[in-house]
């Protein structure tokens, strides 16, 4: 018999939830012999769903310019599904915030490299990410962001 108290985090379902790709200068930009500047941006976000379940998302928008016109845009959400029973409160940050996003994270990064190549460009490799760091550096600016408003 199982014992209720016991952790639980499974993985239900990974999946892209949300992905667009821009040209808007196109075809006049693909004749430019400059190489582009690429601004990557990268997002967690957590979403209960029912008790014990919850969505957890990482975003990825990568923008290509060169001069002031953007080449590429793209924005890509990869999603996943997860059960998490019985983790105490003060780690269920940690296992949202880090855990899950570690196990959605490649599955985005193969899914903007796809699209980008589709698109007809060399694509663009996100490079990994230490989601605990990004992790202590968002709980290191909400403290301050709290202590700064507190006084």
């Amino acid at each position: 018999m199982a014992n209720e108290e016991t952790p639980v985090f499974q993985i239900q379902r990974v999946y892209l939830k949300d992905m667009s790709l821009e040209q808007p200068n196109s075809p006049g930009i693909l004749l430019e012999q400059e190489q582009p500047s690429v601004d990557i941006q990268l997002g967690v976000e957590a979403v209960p769903v029912v008790e014990g379940i919850y969505e957890v998302a990482v975003t990825a928008t990568v923008q290509t310019k060169i001069k002031d016109k953007t080449v590429f845009l793209v924005e890509a959400k990869q999603a996943g599904i997860f059960e998490i029973r019985n983790v105490p409160e003060e780690q269920m940050g940690v296992v949202v915030g880090v855990a899950c996003p570690q196990i959605i994270y490649p599955y985005l990064r193969a899914s903007v490299a796809d699209v980008i190549t589709r698109a007809g460009f060399p694509p663009v490799h996100l490079a990994e990410i230490n989601f605990q760091a990004m992790y202590e550096q968002q709980q290191a600016a909400a403290a301050e962001a709290a202590n700064s408003t507190a006084q």
